[in-house]
Parts: C-alpha cells; structure tokens; sequence
C-alpha cells in the first residue's frame, strides 16, 4: 500500500495513513467548523424534540384517552414527571438554536432567508402556545388526586389535547423547515 507523505516525520517511523483514515479526517475538519456545528446540534435538537411530542401525540395519547379516569389522570401525571421536565429545556433550545442559526446566516438572500426566518418563528410560536395554553393544564394536573378528579377533567384535557396537537404540528413543521434551511444553504437558491 502506498504511504502518503507527510513532513517532518521520518517516512520509517509514520503509520500507514488509509484512505478511510483521509476521509474521516475530512470530514471532521469540515464538521468542526462553527455553522456545521450549528447545524448539526440544530438537527438533532429540533428532530429529537419535535419527533418525541409529535410521537406523544399521535401515538401515545390515542392511546390514554381510551383509559378510565383514574388510570387516564395517573398515566397524564406520570408523564409530566418525564415530559415535564425534558421538553421546557428542549423547546427552549429548539428556538435558541434555530434563533441562532437564522442570525448566523443573515447575509443569506432569497428562499433560503426566508426559510431559515420561518423555521425560527415556528419554533417561537410553538413555545408560546406551550406556555399559555398546555403548562397551566399542566400544572392544574399535577395537582389533581386520579380516584377524584375535577367534574370538568376531561373537558380540560381535551382542551389539552387539541394544543398538543397545534403545538406538535408546528415543532414537527419547524423541524422540517429547518432541514429544508440546511439543505438550501448547501444549494444557494
């Protein structure tokens, strides 16, 4: 196998550098710079996220809707243990980020502005909606005893249930646009 030759190391002394090797080395060059990190923590955060409560919603609620109330209101309060305590970091990174992304790139012209931009605003109006609408249903379920819930209980969780849905789709959509924003800047437009 041919060497490659680098200077300053004796040719006797270097390890035979594969071309596996090379292209690895490569491609941590390219990864390691800024906006490739960006993107790529961006993607992971704003696909874990959006794809966990989307998952939650169209998959796992249908599910404990189907229960009777005292299991329905102890699996709701089970999840605020897990849920509850992820995804406000999460959403709260998923707008940082995609934030972040969108001002990074801000001398972008066209499509590619605009999608980053509306990436961005998606994922704000999907934490908005969490704060006002689904954390106060939140909290008043946490605070409900499951062998004795509230007469209006499951008014109130499909009142939940329908801004899970609203906020699923636009982190889901978020999510999407952001992907779109990262293949676009790979292809100017």
């Amino acid at each position: 196998m041919k060497r490659l030759r680098f200077s300053g190391l004796p040719t006797s002394k270097r390890a035979p550098i594969f071309p596996a090797t090379i292209l690895f080395r490569q491609f941590i060059l390219h990864l390691l710079h800024p906006i490739q990190v960006l993107e790529f923590i961006g993607l992971v955060v704003t696909g874990f996220t959006s794809c966990a409560e989307f998952g939650s919603y169209a998959f796992v609620h249908p599910v404990i809707r189907r229960l009777p109330p005292e299991h329905h209101v102890s699996v709701e309060k089970g999840l605020l243990k897990t849920f509850g305590r992820v995804m406000p970091v999460l959403m709260t990174l998923c707008v940082v980020l995609s934030l972040g992304y969108a001002i990074q790139l801000g001398a972008a012209q066209g499509l590619a502005k605009m999608v980053r931009w509306a990436a961005a605003l998606v994922f704000i109006a999907a934490l908005v909606f969490t704060l006002v609408f689904n954390v106060p249903i939140n909290l008043a379920t946490g605070r409900w005893d499951p062998e004795n819930p509230p007469l209006d209980w499951k008014q109130t969780r499909n009142r939940w249930e329908f801004f899970q849905g609203v906020r699923s789709w636009l982190l889901l959509i978020g999510f999407v646009l952001l992907c779109l924003a990262v293949a676009l800047r790979q292809r100017p437009v």
